[in-house]
């Protein structure tokens, strides 16, 4: 889903500074348009502010639960792709999302990912 200058939007919303930045340089060279949201309230501005093609959503957001957006960004037919240090991930997200992506990750894995996901045309 191109939004107006033509980019695919891609939400990262993590509150690790190191993990956006991470994702930002990765996509950006891709070609992607990254926005950044440290958390769900900057992440529910963001979604409500542009069209956003894919999320990639941590599960911990400083004291805040990563699900509990996940059903907004499903009721906006947005792709998902959780993002967590978890070791154990609670069946309650999978049918809510399209991928799950392990920290640390490597990077090949979130592109491969995000091109499935959020094509670029």
């Amino acid at each position: 889903m191109p939004g107006d200058n033509g980019t695919v939007a891609v939400l990262v919303v993590d509150d690790e500074p190191a993990i956006r930045l991470l994702c930002r340089v990765n996509l950006e060279l891709e070609g992607y348009e990254v926005i950044e949201a440290p958390s769900l309230d900057a992440a529910r501005r963001e979604l409500d502010a542009r069209a956003i093609a894919l999320v990639l959503l941590d599960m911990r957001i400083g004291h805040e639960r990563g699900e509990t957006l996940l059903d907004e960004i499903n009721d906006r037919n947005i792709p998902v792709v959780v993002v967590t240090g978890s070791a154990e991930l609670d069946p309650v997200w999978t049918p809510r999302t399209n991928a799950v992506l392990g920290k640390p990750f490597a990077i090949d894995d979130l592109l491969r990912t995000v091109r499935e996901l959020a094509p670029r045309g």
